[in-house]
């Protein structure tokens, strides 16, 4: 109820304005506004005829049609284009001649003064609109839908719990508290589709931000003697003792699933909208900082908190990662093979297990 009673106000809003702004236009404007309207009526109509006459060369390409079926194809979409303009100008010059007749029209004559409009976008696979594709502003040129569209591209968002993997020791003597210890990863990712005529195999490569997050229990923290990390009993009680690694990383992933293709009379599609996927692949990449936070209080009883910054971590970061996903949300697992220290009492590598959301 909440949803349409927004999408009523909007349109309502919308209404609103393009009335407010017909009432303050004089007819000599709507003139000059529809006389540019021709203008972009016959730029747009060749750019659908383009659009079309390179799916049917795709089409031919793929020896899905005959050369015979193309050059009829191509012509009706030359006569079909050549008639729409014919009468969207014709329908044009009416409105036009209803304005030189007349001093005052008081209804809409299709004069976008570049006034504001409310579009409501729709989903190409289920053909639903959508209110988070509501658009208010200018009006904007429609672009021709591209026949094949093989790279898309989407946000990665991915959460979870963090730990390391220490030589000699299991996760169960870890000295890292499981709830505590965590991960985040942001990025922008972009998806190619590497046979010509299948979606079954993507490439999905990309830019990610990692926040590495220790939570370290049993009154440790690192400390660094001689440029080696090892971890020490802190001389006092310590309240809170973390560390985290900042990295800039650079994702790729082979991507594997079934694809739902939707095809269109002047384009085609591959959608992965809840279908099974999984991505195998690794990342490399930098680490910008690293932090340690310690907070507890001095031997007079005063809080103190302490910020430890740029330890002695390796200056470049790489590992595994690989997630199954059904549709957005996946799980999601990544391994550095490189190690969290430069030089280190006990070889530690960094290991994340959580949930994967592509907005794809």
């Amino acid at each position: 109820m909440q949803t349409l009673t927004k999408l009523i106000a909007l349109l309502v809003l919308g209404f609103s304005i393009q009335f407010i702004q017909a009432q303050e236009t004089s007819n000599q404007d709507k003139i000059a506004a529809l006389e540019a309207q021709k203008e972009q009526v016959v730029t747009q109509e060749k750019e659908w005829l383009k659009a079309e006459v390179e799916a049917v060369n795709v089409q031919l390409d793929n020896n899905e049609i005959t050369q015979e079926e193309a050059d009829g194809l191509k012509a009706d979409f030359a006569s079909k284009h050549a008639l729409n303009i014919e009468n969207r100008l014709a329908i044009i010059d009416n409105r036009i001649a209803l304005l030189e007749r007349n001093e005052h029209v008081p209804y809409d004559t299709g004069a976008n003064l570049e006034g504001f409009i409310i579009t409501v976008g729709k989903d190409e696979d289920s053909d639903t609109y959508d209110l988070k594709s509501i658009y208010i502003g200018p009006e904007q040129k429609k672009e021709p839908k591209k026949y094949d569209r093989r790279t898309t591209s989407d946000l990665v968002f991915a959460i979870g719990f963090n730990n390391a993997i220490i030589e000699g020791q299991s996760l169960n003597d870890s000295p890292y508290k499981l709830g505590g210890s965590g991960f985040v990863e942001l990025g922008w990712a972009w998806k190619t589709r590497l046979l010509k005529n299948s979606n079954a195999i993507r490439l999905k490569y990309g830019v990610s931000f990692q926040w590495n997050k220790l939570d370290i229990k049993d009154n440790l923290y690192f400390q660094e003697v001689d440029d080696v990390v090892s971890l020490e009993e802190f001389p006092l009680n310590l309240d809170k003792s973390k560390f985290r690694s900042t990295n800039l990383v650079f994702p790729v992933h082979l991507e594997f699933g079934p694809s739902k293709k939707i095809e269109r009379e002047n384009y085609f599609r591959y959608s992965t909208h809840k279908k099974f996927k999984i991505g195998l692949g690794g990342y490399g990449g930098f680490v910008i900082q690293s932090l340690q936070k310690l907070k507890y209080d001095d031997e007079q009883g005063n809080f103190q908190k302490d910020k430890i910054k740029d330890f002695n971590t390796n200056n470049f970061v790489y590992g595994l990662s690989s997630y199954i996903s059904w549709g957005h949300v996946g799980i999601y697992a990544k391994y550095d093979l490189s190690t969290i220290f430069k030089d280190q009492a006990i070889d530690q590598n960094n290991i994340s297990l959580g949930l994967r959301f592509d907005m794809d």
